[in-house]
Parts: C-alpha cells; sequence; structure tokens
C-alpha cells in the first residue's frame, strides 16, 4: 500500500509540475505564430510569389523566391519548413538561431542578403526561440531551392548577444526595436550605399532599389520630413500604409511590402512602431515611384 501511495503522489507532482511546462510552450508558440505571421514576416521573403506580386498560398515557408542583383548575387529564399531533406527539419534550435542572427547555416556556410542578419542579430533571446518554436510546428513542404550565387564578399555577424527587448512601456524604444530587429523596417527604407556614415543620415529615407520581377521599385522616404516623408501623415494614415498598403493620397503601394503579415501586428506595436519612426531625423528626399509598376498596381 505505502508503496502504491507513494506512486499515486509522486504521479501526481509530476502532473503539477508538467501543467506549467506545457503551457509555457504553447505561450512561446504562440509568441512565435505572432512573430512570423505579424511584425518578422518570415513568409515575405521565404514564400514564392505570383504575378501579383503577392505570397502565394501554396508553400508557404518553402522558399524558392528568387533575388537577383546585377552583377552582386542572385539569391533564393530558404526553405524553412521542418522538412527533413530540404527544408529544416534536421537543425537543432541553436543552429536555427545561428542563421537567423548570425547569418551562419547548420553547415557552417556563411549565408547572403538579402536577409537582414545585421538588424536580426538584434533580436532577443526570448523572441528568436519562440521563432523556432513555431516554425517547428508548421506543416513540413519538401521543396529544393536553387542555390544562391553571391559576387560579393560575404562574412557573418558576431555573436548575437540576445538581451531582453526594451520594455513595452517605453514606446519609442520598443518601436525602434520592433523597426530594427523584427520588422527590419529600416533595413529596406534606408540606401544600403556608399559609407556607413552616410547610411546613417539617411536612415529611413527610402530610395533603397529592389528587384520586383522585371521591373524596379524604389522604398519611400519614411523620415518625419513633411515635404517629402511622412511628417504630415497622421498616425492613422501611417498605420493604414503599413497594415493596408494605402498611402496617404489613397494610391495602392507595392506588396512587397508585407501588409498582409503586419495587418497582424497588435495595436500597442503598431503605436511603438509610429512612435519611433516620428524620432528619426527628417531628411528631404523625394521618391520617384517606377512608372511601370504604378501602372500594374492599376491593373490589379
Amino acid at each position: 500500500m505505502g508503496s502504491a501511495r507513494s506512486f499515486v503522489t509522486v504521479a501526481a507532482l509530476c502532473a503539477v509540475v508538467a501543467q506549467p511546462v506545457v503551457a509555457q510552450d504553447k505561450q512561446l508558440v504562440a509568441r512565435g505564430k505572432y512573430l512570423v505571421e505579424g511584425p518578422v514576416a518570415c513568409g515575405n521573403c521565404h514564400t514564392q510569389r505570383g504575378p501579383d506580386f503577392r505570397s502565394l498560398k501554396k508553400g508557404v515557408l518553402a522558399g524558392g523566391h528568387p533575388f537577383v542583383e546585377p552583377g552582386l548575387f542572385e539569391s533564393y529564399s530558404r526553405n524553412i519548413t521542418p522538412d527533413k531533406d530540404t527544408g529544416i527539419g534536421t537543425w537543432t534550435d541553436a543552429q536555427i538561431i545561428r542563421a537567423i542572427r548570425e547569418g551562419v547555416s547548420k553547415e557552417g556556410e556563411t549565408l547572403g542578403p538579402p536577409m537582414p542578419f545585421f538588424m536580426y542579430n538584434r533580436m532577443a533571446d526570448d523572441d528568436v526561440k519562440a521563432i523556432v518554436a513555431y516554425l517547428r510546428t508548421v506543416k513540413p513542404v519538401h521543396n529544393e531551392v536553387k542555390a544562391s550565387a553571391f559576387k560579393i564578399p560575404l562574412k557573418p555577424e558576431p555573436a548575437a548577444k540576445g538581451l531582453p527587448a526594451p520594455p513595452k512601456s517605453d514606446k519609442v524604444a520598443y518601436g525602434e526595436y520592433i523597426a530594427t530587429a523584427l520588422a527590419h523596417c529600416l533595413d529596406c527604407h534606408t540606401p544600403m550605399v556608399g559609407p556607413v556614415s552616410d547610411q546613417a543620415n539617411q536612415k529611413g529615407a527610402g530610395g533603397l532599389e529592389i528587384a520586383v520581377g522585371p521591373v524596379t521599385l524604389r522604398t519611400r522616404n519614411i523620415t518625419p520630413d513633411k515635404e517629402t516623408g511622412i511628417g504630415s501623415w497622421t498616425d492613422a494614415e501611417i498605420k493604414r500604409a503599413i497594415t493596408q498598403g494605402v498611402a496617404k493620397d489613397g494610391r495602392k503601394l507595392i506588396p512587397l511590402m508585407p501588409f498582409p503579415y503586419f495587418k497582424n501586428m497588435t495595436p500597442d506595436d503598431l503605436d511603438a512602431l509610429v512612435a519611433y519612426l516620428r524620432t528619426l531625423k527628417p531628411v528631404s528626399k523625394k521618391i520617384e515611384p517606377n512608372p511601370t509598376l504604378q501602372a500594374l498596381m492599376k491593373k490589379k
């Protein structure tokens, strides 16, 4: 009888301990799902696109979308589903985290652009672990992706510090964390040419050219400049542009911007992001839209 009672007691204790662990796992996966399908928008690059420039519903996160910069690189996004042959199914958590934040593959290969490792390098441990936890739960998709080719030198990022994200109570600081370490807004909306000092002075000023199929997209100026940026936009207009792809004047924006993902962002995160964008140095820089892209958008 004593042994039976002991067994029951131990089993009961194990059940009590297991419940918080299961709850923590669910919370981690839920956070990862929010990040992947929200601000980090992994599927925006790791899913192939249709003729309307939007991500296809088939092969989500299975990679294969081309990013071509003539003379620099021909890059194909990786399959980040848990497929064991063509995805990350055999990678350890640590290997996936290193790839995200430091740009090094399971095999030790240095990965290249357009993955913004230099911004993801700042991602908090809790958030990157949540992303990995969620990626483990998505449907494996067998998709062999063409190898990327780079004509530029590649180097990994330094070991990530994994510092905690700023408290959400500090709206501007948390907004900066979203704009860099998560949504990497400043990666696309800053011209990555010339000396680093010049890039710092052009933070958020747009003008980066990105190939979208046969045409080229020029990113918008998102600094608070009133004439050429978003200085005269209301918070609601900025949020509409981020989540719906509609400019202040009602014009449709190009869906390389991940509106379908950003629409899942919480009101608090959107508030923080806008609050941070308001603090950027205003830069007077008019970005002329690509007329071919605008014509195509009117047909959509």
